[in-house]
């Protein structure tokens, strides 16, 4: 089985970049997350996620790296199992540029020579320790967890969750699908993650899913599924640069394959985990040097105190588990 990695990029210090981003948005504003330093900032980490990809997963057939057209310096765009992915590459002029990860994300199944089985990262997502394909892939699944969890939809990305699930409520039977798959919702590795499920058998509707922020596997007929069935919402929300709270997200796809019963039962969370840097960066620094997850994500925040100190002492812990050149790098 051929499995490809999906990387997203951004570099808001291109000279390009600065001036689109001007003409259709106007500032970044910290107290607005769609359009805050954090969402676009880089940490000058990329060299770490391809590093990591090097030493920890070199089983992989392609890296699709996406981004608006930039690519760092030291990066080897020769490499054979690299393929630099232009936004316009995949997704139709009229819609660019855009500035939107959730709409850069919905497209992703557009990208010429896309492997089947995908696994799409965030450039915050992070390998630090062996990773095996059957860590996303079992008998040709995804591996998932199937599980709920509350959502208010007092956020912009909450509300867009909820977008989603009124789309899998529109297509699929709650009590249909959970007897089918009882096996995989009730799922002992679950753990009390599984508890919703269990407490709201009765109820008739999909809730949000529990959404682990971490690199995701899919399948690629799921997203042309997604298409064919919510193509007219999914080209309508296409025009918003920003993001919006009548956007859709990966997480539709995600939920789509759940409900489909292509995915095999997962405990995401037991090796993977998201740090938000604003509270926990002494325990993210500690997790990547100690590599006490396989997978890490570094939740970026425009108020994260101390954030250049976060930040070298981060790169020490990368430097300390991934000191060498990959063969990504020139």
């Amino acid at each position: 089985m051929e499995i490809d990695f999906v990387v997203s990029w951004v570099d808001m210090e291109d000279p390009k970049w600065k001036k689109d981003f001007s003409k259709y948005s106007g500032k970044i504003d910290n107290t607005k997350n769609e359009v805050s330093e954090a969402r676009f900032r880089d940490y000058g980490f990329l060299k770490y996620w391809f590093r990591g990809v090097d030493k920890f997963a070199p089983w992989v057939r392609k890296i699709h790296f996406v981004t608006c057209g930039q690519k760092p310096e030291w990066l080897d765009e020769n490499h054979p199992k690299i393929n630099l992915v232009n936004h316009s590459d995949y997704i139709p002029n009229e819609y660019l540029p855009i500035f939107n990860s959730s709409l850069i994300e919905i497209h992703l199944h557009r990208i010429k020579d896309l492997a089947e089985h995908f696994v799409y990262f965030n450039d915050d997502f992070y390998i630090t320790n062996t990773l095996k394909p059957e860590r996303f892939f079992t008998n040709g699944l995804p591996n998932d967890i199937a599980a709920f969890r509350h959502n208010l939809g007092l956020s912009l990305w909450n509300k867009c969750l909820k977008n989603n699930i009124r789309v899998i409520n529109s297509k699929f039977d709650k009590k249909e699908v959970l007897k089918r798959d009882a096996e995989k919702w009730y799922h002992p590795s679950y753990g009390s993650r599984g508890r919703l499920a269990k407490l709201l058998k009765w109820f008739p509707k999909f809730i949000t899913l529990r959404t682990p922020h971490n690199a995701q596997p899919y399948l690629k007929e799921t997203f042309k599924e997604v298409w064919e069935y919510a193509g007219d919402e999914l080209w309508e929300v296409s025009k918003n640069r920003f993001r919006n709270k009548r956007d859709f997200t990966q997480e539709l796809f995600r939920t789509w394959q759940i409900c489909r019963s292509n995915f095999m039962p997962y405990n995401t969370y037991k090796d993977t985990k998201m740090f938000p840097l604003l509270i926990k960066s002494k325990q993210a620094i500690e997790a990547v040097k100690n590599q006490s997850y396989t997978l890490v994500c570094l939740n970026d925040n425009s108020n994260v105190r101390n954030y250049e100190q976060v930040i070298k002492d981060l790169d020490n812990s990368f430097k300390t588990i991934l000191p060498e050149k990959s063969s990504f790098e020139k």
